[in-house]
């Protein structure tokens, strides 16, 4: 395998050849992430107007072949070993591994062999010694958390020491069509995201930016801290960031970039809540 020149603007999917497995350069990971793509049809049952994934639909993803995926996990953790993966953009910290995450091109959860797909990858780390080592995450829009396969593979994730990052960009009925494309209802959102935290380690992440040249509206930031303040207890935290990469969605001319002064503006009133927040400008 060629090196793989890796850098925190550009996330392909196809960046190892590979079908489900693949790595990036994280800001919010720290370093390397591989991703665990189990929508490679880019496929999802939600819409986000800031989303990078081409020729995005709606819907879920094809049958998930579990060998293949095991043995592309296996054979990408095999290069990284060898230290001849990732060439000059990923020196240095940049090159540790982080974590393993189920995210790709669609809801994850949305693959009818998640569970099973947690197995496997929990599996390849134990038998390379690497369980406990390389963080397991699966980060999701919780749009299927009523789903007793979701749990049983989300129970899975927190057993195996991992945690989720659970979307949250809104929280009114008008913010998440808006933003995500659904018609799910804040208070469905609240009770997904306090079941999650039941189940595994949970960080809510959220994205924030301007939109058609407007900062985020008051009412709806007073919504998203009426939403997490009766959680904060039961929540790991929160990933506040920006966009870094452009969306490749129709809405893409109306998004914009705000400054990191902003970002930690709003974090200082997130924190208040008791809550740690990380910022990714």
């Amino acid at each position: 395998m060629p090196n793989i020149l890796l850098t925190t603007e550009d996330h392909s999917r196809d960046s190892a050849g590979m079908r489900y497995v693949y790595p990036v350069l994280s800001r919010r990971a720290g370093g390397v992430s591989i991703g665990i793509n189990l929508n490679p049809n880019n496929a999802c049952n939600w819409r986000c107007i800031y989303c990078q994934v081409p020729d995005l639909q709606r819907g879920g993803p094809p049958p998930i072949d579990l060998v293949l995926l095991q043995r592309e996990l296996e054979e990408l953790l095999g290069q990284i070993e060898k230290g001849v993966v990732f060439g000059k953009a990923a020196t240095g910290k940049a090159n540790r591994v982080m974590d393993i995450a189920f995210s790709g091109n669609g809801e994850p959860t949305s693959a009818a062999e998640f569970p099973a797909a947690v197995a496997v990858v929990h599996e390849v780390l134990a038998a390379r010694s690497l369980a406990g080592k390389i963080m397991l995450r699966l980060i999701t829009n919780g749009s299927l958390l009523d789903r007793h396969a979701v749990q049983e593979g989300i129970s899975r994730l927190g057993r195996a020491h991992g945690e989720v990052w659970f979307k949250v960009d809104a929280a009114t009925a008008a913010g998440l069509a808006r933003i995500n494309g659904t018609r799910a209802k804040p208070e469905t959102l609240a009770r997904r995201l306090e079941l999650c935290a039941g189940l595994a380690p949970t960080w809510v992440q959220t994205c924030i930016f301007q939109l058609d040249g407007e900062l985020p509206a008051e009412s709806e930031w007073n919504a998203y801290l009426a939403l997490l303040k009766p959680l904060a207890a039961r929540l790991k935290g929160v990933h506040l960031y920006g966009l870094a990469r452009p969306s490749l969605q129709k809405e893409a001319p109306r998004l914009g970039r705000l400054d990191a002064g902003y970002l930690e503006n709003m974090a200082a009133h997130i924190r208040r809540l008791g809550l740690t927040v990380n910022v990714s400008p």
